[in-house]
C-alpha cells in the first residue's frame, strides 16, 4: 500500500522574480523584501531572477527568454513554483503558468497568505477573506490550472481553495456578507472613538513600516504584552493601551498594521476601518528602523499610505528606531514631521525624551486654566487631574485656586459655559 505524504510537511521551495524598470537597484531591494515574506509565508527561496526591461511585459511579465531561463533554473533546483515581485493580470497569471508549467504566485498572494495566517480576531479573518475573495474574484479564470493541482502552500489559507472553487454569483454574495460585517464592525469602532472624544482622552496612532519596531514600542511604553517578533507583519490586529505620563496626562496608544511597498489595494480597501485610527488620532507616532538601509524609501512609502488614507493635518512625531543597531555617526531625520526623536525601545534608551515630547505635544493642544473654584465645585478638579494636567491646587478662604491645562472641550465645561 502507498504511503500517505503529509501535505504540509512538503517544502515549498519557489524562485522569486522580477522586472526592473528603471535606472537603480530599486527592484533587486523589493526582490530582497518579498524573500522576507516568502519566508515568513513558510516558503524558501533558491533563487531570484532580474529582468532588465523597459516595462512589464503584458502577456507574460518576463520576455520569453527570461522565461525559458526561469523554466530551466526551476527544473534544475526542484522549485515547486515562482512569484513574481508584481501583482499580475488574470492572463498574465494563466499565461506565465502556461509557459512555465509550474504554480505561480505574485506578491500580493504572499502577502495575503500571511495576513490569512496572523489574523486572530473576528475583525481581522473578515478584513482579510474579504481581500482575498476580491483578488481571487478576478482571478478565478487565470487559477483554473492551479485549483486542480493537489497541494498545499501559499495561496490557499484562509478562505482556500473551498471558495475559490465557487462561482462568481456565491464569492459575490459572501464579499455583501463581508462588507456587512465590517460596516458593523466601523459602526462599533465609530461609537468608541465618540466615547473616547467624550472622555476628553487623546489617541495617538502608532504607524510605520512593517517590522519597523511599533509592537516593541507599544510593549515598552505600556506592558501590552502583544507578540512582537523579527517578521513581516508579526501583529496584525490594532492594539490599544493607556498610558499616562508623568505629568499626569493619559494618552490612548493605538497599534496599526505595519505597511509595505506595493501593499494591495485589495488590503488597503478591507483594512480601512482599521487604519481609519490613524485618520481620527490626535498624534501620528511614526516608528522608523533607522538601522535599515532602505530606511528613506519605508519613510516615503509610509508617507504616501497615509496620504492615501487621506489622513492630514496632524502633529507627526517621527521615532527613530533601533538606534542601538545604528553604524556611522550621521543621525537620521525627517523634514516633514513635527518631531524627532530617537529610541531603542527594546533597551529603553530614548523612552523618556519621546514620554517628554509627548507631554509638550499634549499640553500645547490644550487651553491653560487658571481659575479660583468654590469647595461645592471640588468635583471639578478630579476632571481636571483625569482628563488633564493639573500644575498647581491651593485651598483658599474662597475656594480652590487652580492651574492647569485641560482639553479645549472640558474648558468650557469647567467654567460653567457648557453642558
Amino acid at each position: 500500500m502507498a504511503e500517505l505524504i503529509e501535505l504540509k510537511d512538503v517544502e515549498e521551495r519557489v524562485i522569486l522574480i522580477g522586472v526592473e524598470t528603471g535606472a537603480g537597484n530599486e527592484a533587486a531591494a523589493s526582490l530582497d523584501e518579498l524573500e522576507e515574506l516568502v519566508d515568513t509565508a513558510g516558503a524558501v527561496t533558491v533563487d531570484k531572477i532580474l529582468q532588465n526591461r523597459e516595462n512589464i511585459h503584458p502577456a507574460t511579465y518576463l520576455g520569453k527568454g527570461k522565461i525559458d531561463e526561469v523554466k530551466e533554473r526551476a527544473w534544475e533546483l526542484n522549485a515547486t513554483g515562482v512569484v513574481c515581485d508584481d501583482e499580475l493580470s488574470p492572463a498574465q497569471l494563466r499565461n506565465l503558468e502556461d509557459a512555465l508549467e509550474t504554480k505561480v504566485m505574485d506578491r500580493t498572494m504572499v502577502i495575503l497568505d500571511i495576513f490569512a495566517s496572523r489574523a486572530i480576531t473576528s475583525e481581522g479573518k473578515i478584513q482579510v477573506e474579504l481581500a482575498q475573495l476580491r483578488y481571487r474574484s478576478a482571478r478565478l479564470v487565470g487559477m483554473r490550472n492551479s485549483l486542480s493541482r493537489l497541494g498545499g502552500g501559499i495561496g490557499t489559507r484562509g478562505p482556500g481553495e473551498k471558495k475559490l472553487e465557487m462561482d462568481r454569483r456565491l464569492i459575490h454574495e459572501r464579499i455583501g456578507q463581508l462588507k456587512a460585517e465590517l460596516e458593523e464592525v466601523k459602526r462599533h469602532r465609530d461609537v468608541l472613538r465618540r466615547q473616547r472624544e467624550r472622555a476628553h482622552t487623546p489617541v495617538a496612532a502608532i504607524v510605520g513600516y512593517t517590522n519597523a519596531g511599533k509592537s516593541t514600542l507599544l510593549n515598552r511604553l505600556t506592558n501590552a504584552g502583544i507578540l512582537a517578533e523579527d517578521k513581516l507583519f508579526a501583529t496584525l490586529d490594532p492594539t490599544t493601551r493607556g498610558l499616562e505620563l508623568d505629568s499626569g496626562q493619559k494618552v490612548l496608544l493605538t497599534d496599526t498594521v505595519g505597511f509595505i511597498r506595493k501593499l494591495p489595494h485589495h488590503l488597503v480597501e478591507a483594512f480601512k476601518s482599521t487604519l481609519e485610527e490613524a485618520k481620527y488620532s490626535d498624534i501620528i507616532l511614526h516608528v522608523v528602523d533607522c538601522s535599515n538601509p532602505q530606511m528613506d524609501m519605508q519613510m516615503h512609502v509610509v508617507y504616501d499610505t497615509l496620504r492615501d488614507l487621506e489622513v492630514g493635518d496632524k502633529v507627526v512625531v517621527t521615532v527613530f528606531n533601533k538606534i542601538d543597531q545604528l553604524t556611522g555617526s550621521q543621525l537620521p531625520r525627517d523634514v516633514r514631521s513635527d518631531y524627532q526623536v530617537r529610541i531603542s525601545a527594546k533597551t529603553g534608551e530614548g523612552i523618556e525624551q519621546l514620554q517628554k515630547t509627548l507631554e509638550i505635544i499634549l499640553r500645547n493642544q490644550n487651553v491653560y486654566l487658571e481659575h479660583l473654584f468654590s469647595y461645592s465645585e471640588a468635583g471639578k478638579i478630579q476632571n481636571i487631574r483625569q482628563y488633564g494636567e493639573l500644575l498647581e491646587e491651593e485651598y483658599q478662604e474662597g475656594g480652590i485656586a487652580v492651574k492647569a491645562y485641560v482639553p479645549a472641550e472640558l474648558f468650557a465645561t469647567l467654567l460653567g459655559k457648557g453642558r
